[in-house]
């Protein structure tokens, strides 16, 4: 029986309050624990503990709880696994701000203090990101939740850098690399943000030693020059040949440093002659390889410049610039300052300019795991992208890979399991400390954070433990749903990783998704103060309305803009389906499950609503199966709107006001069996809401998260009800559109002639004229294959028919011809266009049969369309 009576009014914030708390309570989100279902898992992207969840966070974990919720409601054994990234150069960031508000740093606490600094923050913010999650309604298994430090992962870390170590495909070594002097870290080159400045082109004159004269060399970065150790020329440039081999003098330093040959120079740019400074630029230190030069490193860690640069040390990187400057132009070695603009590589995290500096760090050599990756994505085991062009990306980033600098200078993170003995500079690399380990000290870098969210699918499942439970039947998992701008940051690292350590596909399918911008098509930012809180916007609109709007709003891999019109739309959706759910349930009050059956006799509106809602169910499921959820939405919309709402419900409404008992009982089967489908359809992207109303319906079962998913039933598919529904709603659409020009109200009975020109319309439009009289308000209805045209009459070309409004004294005949004449263009565009594909060789050919066969009914029917209009185009001419 009906359970209980909703609201007159659809409150989200009544619907949702105490819903998930429910569900966690019956544990409906843990796996089902049946051996015989077919498992089906996601791990979720790990949000950073360092703020709240945002608007691209919600829209990509809306997209895996509905893909969880199907599959669930599918009868799949489901696990979607929580957790978070402790997010190491940008967490510890937070937690130094915070700190230097306080007046305080990291080295006034010390490691360990600054640690539980750390671990205070995370607690605080994975709370705050666990009650939006439950805020959102996502379908968590909290059981199972993890963090890329806890103890289980921390192990996987360990074990996968010992390995690659041991397998030399980690390696330590010192190489130019990506400094962030506020962080005073490494950065991997995926880390470095590029963005157009203004700068200069510095033109100075370095004299040579013999006292011939000088070269002309021009930098961006005049501060580096006190770590010069030669200038380079091309080796067949004409116009040097007789300087190679010769020495300069460095201005400010007064350094002798040779002249050298090297192909990296190019002759056509600038003079053509250039700095070699192979402590600050990658290009420079291969340069200085090959020619053996010291390298000579004159800044610190923190961007200062060091003791090495004399008379500069202990400025500021960009202070010493200016210094540098002024005395060049003071001794006369400054030839021009040349104004431009250049892409110069600033921080991720904490946006200062990159400084490339020598550095000994840890490697991972990419080489051999590209080659893996990019072989395997030829085979059965490729990992398949959504939108395909993406795996171009995934293929381009690995074909283009360059060692990936994995150690970074911060406190927070997996501490390298590396030690070097105190006496001899021994390096050890263990899963434990050594044995004597007070003759030993710890490298004290942590690793990139990318490097445990590499491992993160089979981490999570217990990996290295192979034996795990989980590990054996949920890895690997089977869809992964991300933006496309962390591709090569994280997608493709996991993808390397699990193929070198399991030998499996991380997972089967990879969903990548877009960013979410303002209406403006901007990217939100805190600079432009565009950004929107997923969480105010719950609590203006509700949960379900946010899910919906995100659910539908683009196809896979593109941009979608937030507007606030769109959030009212999808309020307004979800508030159609309350209120057409109240309708329902008052109208089958006290009715049982037992009381209700589809078996018996049909009236044509109930046959045509079971056909629509059966194709609905069997494009939706196949289009969520193709993750173009935004096209599902489309499809689903369009049938509770439209056919379900603004039809079906009306035309009920004849019938459950009537006194035939049977056809009542039936078409209250149908609203009740229609409308408990389309809750379970729709229960995926809107989950509190339909929860909500269908507690309040006859079901069976404790919760429709573990309903049944529909299925579609072919016998109820009848296509000649769903076509004889399609001339009698473009009746009616029509005599109401006819009515609206002419300014006749509905509630004024009107003469209604139908001329028939097929004895099957014609039968099927007599038999269901209660239809036609309800919707369209006739005095007088005549339906005959044999009927007159009256000359004073408003027309409509239907389908196999043709009807008349004899409205002699509304009508302008002038009008009613221009308004024909609009409708004969329509018809005439539609027979082009239909008869050019036909006349296409090509989509003849290779379109599906059945594709080709409904063009030419097409055909037909607009050419009879379109000769309908010019015979009474023709008629009403003659008249006038």
């Amino acid at each position: 029986m009906v359970k209980k009576e909703l609201s007159t009014k659809y409150q989200p914030s009544e619907v949702e309050a105490g819903r998930y708390e429910e569900w966690l309570k019956k544990d409906l989100f843990k796996p089902s624990g049946d051996k015989k279902a077919k498992p089906y898992s996601i791990v979720i992207p790990p949000p950073n503990v360092t703020g709240k969840l945002h608007l691209g966070h919600a829209w990509d974990t809306t997209l895996q709880d509905m893909i969880i919720r199907q599959k669930r409601m599918q009868g799949y054994d489901t696990l979607w696994l929580p957790g978070m990234d402790h997010a190491g150069i940008a967490t510890q960031a937070k937690v130094e701000e915070k700190l230097r508000e306080q007046g305080i740093s990291r080295y006034d606490l010390g490691r360990e203090k600054f640690i539980e600094e750390v671990w205070s923050w995370k607690e605080e913010y994975a709370s705050h990101i666990r009650e939006q999650w439950a805020k959102l309604g996502l379908s968590l298994d909290y059981s199972r939740e993890r963090f890329t430090l806890d103890e289980g992962l921390s192990e996987a870390v360990r074990k996968v850098f010992v390995t690659m170590y041991e397998k030399e495909l980690i390696y330590r070594g010192e190489y130019i690399i990506n400094w962030d002097p506020q962080a005073r870290t490494a950065l991997s080159d995926i880390e470095v943000i590029h963005k157009e400045i203004e700068g200069a082109f510095y033109h100075m004159a370095y004299p040579l030693a013999d006292g011939s004269g000088s070269v002309e060399i021009a930098t961006t970065r005049p501060e580096t020059m006190l770590g010069d150790t030669a200038i380079a020329v091309h080796p067949e440039d004409p116009r040097y040949q007789a300087y190679i081999g010769k020495t300069v003098i460095l201005p400010l330093v007064n350094k002798e440093i040779p002249i050298i040959a090297d192909e990296y120079v190019e002759m056509e740019f600038g003079t053509g002659v250039v700095k070699i400074t192979p402590a600050h630029d990658p290009n420079d230190f291969e340069v200085g390889n090959r020619h053996h030069l010291p390298r000579v490193n004159v800044m610190d860690e923190n961007g200062a410049m060091n003791e090495l640069a004399g008379a500069y040390a202990g400025l500021d990187r960009f202070e010493a610039r200016k210094q540098i400057v002024a005395d060049l132009e003071k001794n006369g070695h400054l030839i021009k300052i040349e104004k431009m603009v250049h892409s110069v590589g600033h921080s991720e995290r904490t946006g200062v300019v990159v400084e490339p500096r020598l550095s000994t760090q840890w490697f991972v050599k990419m080489a051999p795991l590209a080659k893996e990756s990019i072989e395997n994505q030829a085979t059965e085991n490729a990992v398949n992208f959504y939108p395909p062009r993406f795996n171009q990306t995934f293929l381009r980033w690995m074909e283009n890979v360059h060692d990936w600098v994995i150690s970074r200078q911060l406190w927070w993170g997996h501490q390298i399991p590396a030690w070097y003995h105190k006496e001899t500079g021994e390096v050890y690399v263990g899963m434990q400390e050594p044995l004597d380990s007070e003759n030993w000290q710890q490298d004290p870098d942590v690793l990139d954070t990318w490097f445990s969210s590499a491992l993160w699918p089979f981490s999570t499942m217990g990996w290295p433990d192979e034996d795990n439970e989980d590990f054996k039947r949920y890895f690997p998992n089977n869809t992964l749903v991300t933006g496309y701008d962390i591709i090569a940051f994280w997608v493709s690292r996991m993808i390397f990783q699990s193929l070198e350590f399991t030998n499996e596909r991380p997972f089967e399918n990879v969903l990548i998704h877009g960013l979410i911008r303002d209406e403006e098509g901007r990217k939100m930012s805190k600079s432009l103060g565009n950004g929107i809180d997923p969480m105010e916007v719950i609590d203006q609109y509700g949960a379900d309305a946010l899910r919906w709007f995100l659910s539908n709003g683009s196809a896979p891999g593109q941009d979608v803009r937030f507007s606030y019109e769109k959030m009212d739309a999808a309020w307004n959706f979800i508030n159609k389906i309350w209120n057409a759910s109240r309708f329902v349930l008052m109208n089958v009050e006290g009715l049982t499950l037992e009381d209700l059956s589809l078996t018996g006799k049909k009236s044509v509106a109930d046959r045509w609503i079971l056909t629509r809602l059966n194709e609905t169910i069997e494009a939706v499921t196949h289009l969520f199966d193709r993750f173009e959820f935004g096209e599902a939405g489309r499809q689903l919309y369009n049938f509770i709107w439209d056919d379900f709402c603004d039809w079906y419900i009306e035309m009920s409404k004849e019938t459950l006001y009537g006194d035939q008992a049977e056809a009542k009982r039936m078409n209250q089967s149908v609203l009740v069996h229609v409308l408990d489908q389309s809750l379970r359809l729709l229960h995926p992207i809107m989950p509190f809401v339909t929860e909500e109303i269908w507690n309040s319906m006859p079901h069976e079962g404790d919760s429709l998260v573990v309903a049944a998913y529909p299925v579609a039933q072919k016998e109820f598919i009848d296509e000649n009800a769903a076509s004889g529904m399609e001339t009698l709603k473009e009746l009616i659409r029509a005599v109401r559109n006819s009515r609206a020009e002419v300014n006749t109200p509905l509630s004024k009975p009107i003469t209604l002639l139908i001329q028939t020109h097929d004895t099957e319309i014609d039968a099927f439009l007599v038999e269901n004229k209660n239809y036609i009289e309800r919707f369209c308000n006739p005095e007088e209805l005549v339906i005959s294959s044999d009927l007159e045209a009256p000359e004073l009459a408003m027309s409509a070309i239907l389908t196999g028919a043709t009807i008349y409004l004899p409205l002699a004294d509304l009508i302008n005949i002038e009008e009613e011809i221009a308004r024909l004449e609009k409708e004969l263009d329509k018809w005439t565009k539609e027979v082009k266009r239909v008869q050019g594909k036909l006349s296409n060789e090509r989509f003849v050919a290779n379109a599906p049969a059945d594709v080709v066969v409904q063009e030419r009914e097409k055909e037909a029917d607009y050419l009879e369309k379109q000769k309908a209009v010019v015979d009474r185009i023709d008629q009403l001419k003659k008249i006038k």
